[in-house]
C-alpha cells in the first residue's frame, strides 16, 4: 500500500490535460487552489497505515489475499459493508469536506457484479478481464475516478435523439484492438487526483442507444481526455496564501468536467460494449453503493457541530436554553444519518458473482435523508454563529497596521477567547456551509449519486406496498374478495 507521500509522488508522474480559469495548469499537484483536495485524498493512504484506523481503512484482498486499502476492495461480507460506512464518516470527520475516492470504490464493486451477470448471459467474457483489472487497481493501491454522470442535453430525449450525439458518451468506432469514445462526463469529483478513470453509463437505455451502453477503464493522462475545473464559491482565496480566511486550513475538494475527444481504449479495459439491457442494472447497483456512501456528510456534520458548540462557547452563550436545544437538534439529525448508512450495510447480502451489496431500499432511504438533514444541521449552525459568520473583515485587515486595532477591540469576546481563534471558527463554518466546503456538504448532499426524485423513485419501486395492504387488511377483518 502507497502512504501519502508516494501517493502525491505518483501524481507528479502523469501528465493531465486540465484547464483552470482558461488556462492550462502545468502542476496540478501544488496549484494552491487544488492541493488541498490532493490533501484529502492523500489521507485515506496516511490513515491506512494509522495503527488506530488500519483497521476500518485496509481489507484482505479476495485475489491476492494481500492487506489493500479498502477503497480497492470488493466487499465480501456485511462486515465490509459496515466498515466502509464507518470509514466514511472517520475521514469525512477528519478532512471536513469530500475526500474523492468513493466514487471510484463504489463504481469497482457495481462493475464486480454486473460484469459478472453479462457473462452469466452472453458468454461475455467482461468478469476474468475487470478481475485482471481490479488486482492491477489493488497491487498499485491506485485512486479511480468513477465517472457516470453525462451532461445529458435535453433531459426529455434520450440519447440517440439528442441534437448532438455526444451530449452522452459513445463508442464512435470499433477496431480490432479496441474501441473509439466521444463525449464528456460532468462533475467528476477529484478526477485530476485520481490514477485511473472508469466509465460507466448515466441511464437505463433500449436497442437505439446501444452505442451509449459502454463501460471502460483508463489511465487518467491517457492522450485525448482534458479536464476542465470547476468554479467554487471562494476559491481563489487559497491563493492569498494559508490565511484563516479559507476556513479550512489544509483540505478540500475538487470537481471537472472530463473531455473524451475521440480516446482510444483498448479492449482489455472494456467491461460493457453495447449490452443495453444491462445499463440499468450498473446504474442502479452504483448509485445504491454510492448512497451508502454518504456516511461521508455524518462525519463533516460532527466537524460542523464541533464548530456550532466552539462558536457558542467563544460568544458565551453556550449554556442559553436554545442554543443547547439546536445543539442537540444537529446531534439528532446527524445520527439519524448514521443509522441510514448503518443499516442498509448490516442488511446487505451476497450476489451471484459473490459481491456482498447493501440493501438498496434503506440506501436510498438513507441518501434521501441526506438531501435534507445537512441543510437543517448547516441553518443550525449559521444561527448560532451569528451573522458575523458573513459581514468578517479578512485576515489582512486584522493584521493591517491601519485598522487592524479596530479588529481587535470591536471583535473581541472575552479576554479569555483568544480573538484569533474566533475568527478562524466563524470562517470555518462560513466554508462548511457556504464556500468551497459547501459544494462537497450541501451540494453534494442534494445531487451528489442521483437527484432527490431518483431515490423516491427507487423507494417506491423496493417498498412491498401489497405486502403492507395485507397487513391492514387482515388486522381490520377484510379477507380476499371483498
Amino acid at each position: 500500500m502507497m502512504n501519502a507521500r508516494q501517493y502525491e509522488e505518483s501524481l507528479r508522474k502523469l501528465n493531465l490535460n486540465v484547464y483552470m480559469f482558461g488556462e492550462r495548469i502545468t502542476n496540478v499537484v501544488d496549484n494552491p487552489i487544488i492541493r488541498p483536495s490532493m490533501n484529502a485524498v492523500a489521507l485515506t493512504y496516511e490513515l491506512a497505515h494509522h495503527p488506530k484506523s488500519e483497521a476500518i481503512m485496509t481489507a484482505t484482498s479476495h485475489l491476492s489475499g494481500q492487506k489493500i486499502n479498502r477503497f480497492t476492495h470488493i466487499h465480501q461480507s456485511v462486515d465490509d459493508l459496515v466498515k466502509k460506512s464507518k470509514m466514511g464518516r472517520l475521514l469525512g470527520s477528519h478532512t471536513g469536506c469530500c475526500f474523492q475516492r468513493c466514487v471510484g470504490m463504489d463504481a469497482l464493486n457495481a462493475l464486480s457484479m454486473t460484469t459478472f451477470d453479462i457473462d452469466r448471459k452472453y458468454g461475455t467474457e467482461y468478469h476474468p478481464r475487470f478481475l485482471k483489472y481490479l488486482a492491477f487497481v489493488q497491487e498499485n493501491d491506485l485512486t479511480c475516478d468513477g465517472a457516470m454522470t453525462d451532461p445529458k442535453g435535453d433531459r426529455s430525449l434520450p440519447p440517440h435523439q439528442q441534437h448532438d450525439p455526444d451530449l452522452y458518451l459513445r463508442v464512435v468506432e470499433e477496431k480490432p484492438d479496441g474501441i473509439v469514445v466521444r463525449g464528456a462526463k460532468a462533475h467528476q469529483t477529484g478526477a485530476v487526483n485520481s490514477h485511473e478513470i472508469i466509465v460507466m453509463p448515466t441511464i437505463s437505455m433500449r436497442q437505439e442507444d446501444k452505442d451509449y451502453a459502454v463501460s471502460f477503464a483508463l489511465p487518467s493522462d491517457t492522450d485525448g481526455i482534458t479536464y476542465i475545473m470547476g468554479r467554487q464559491s471562494c476559491d481563489t482565496r487559497k491563493l492569498e496564501g494559508k490565511t484563516f480566511d479559507v476556513g479550512n486550513v489544509r483540505y478540500g475538494g475538487h470537481e471537472a468536467l472530463v473531455v473524451f475527444d475521440n480516446v482510444f481504449v483498448p479492449w482489455e479495459r472494456v467491461f460493457m460494449f453495447k449490452e443495453y439491457d444491462f445499463a440499468g442494472q450498473l446504474v442502479e447497483q452504483f448509485a445504491s453503493y454510492h448512497r451508502q456512501s454518504y456516511a461521508c456528510k455524518v462525519g463533516v456534520g460532527d466537524v460542523l457541530i464541533g464548530a456550532a458548540q466552539t462558536i457558542a462557547e467563544f460568544n458565551g452563550v453556550s449554556k442559553v436554553s436554545h442554543i443547547r436545544d439546536k445543539i442537540i437538534e444537529m446531534n439528532q439529525l446527524n445520527e439519524t444519518l448514521y443509522c441510514g448508512c448503518i443499516a442498509c450495510a448490516a442488511e446487505g447480502h451476497p450476489e451471484p458473482s459473490g459481491t456482498y451489496y447493501v440493501n438498496t431500499l434503506l440506501a436510498n432511504v438513507h441518501k434521501q435523508n441526506v438531501t435534507r438533514f445537512p441543510y437543517e444541521i448547516a441553518r443550525l449552525a449559521q444561527d448560532i454563529a451569528g451573522g458575523l459568520m458573513v459581514t468578517l473583515p479578512s485576515e489582512k485587515d486584522l493584521l493591517s497596521p491601519e485598522v487592524g486595532k479596530w479588529v481587535r477591540k470591536y471583535y473581541q469576546t472575552s479576554p479569555n477567547v483568544p480573538l484569533e481563534s474566533r475568527l478562524r471558527i466563524l470562517r470555518l463554518i462560513e466554508n462548511l456551509t457556504l464556500g468551497t466546503a459547501a459544494v462537497g456538504y450541501l451540494t453534494e448532499s442534494m445531487h451528489g449519486a442521483g437527484s432527490p426524485q431518483a431515490q423516491r423513485i427507487m423507494i417506491s419501486r423496493q417498498v412491498n406496498m401489497d405486502g403492507k395492504k395485507k397487513l391492514a387488511q387482515k388486522l381490520c377483518g377484510i379477507t380476499e374478495g371483498d
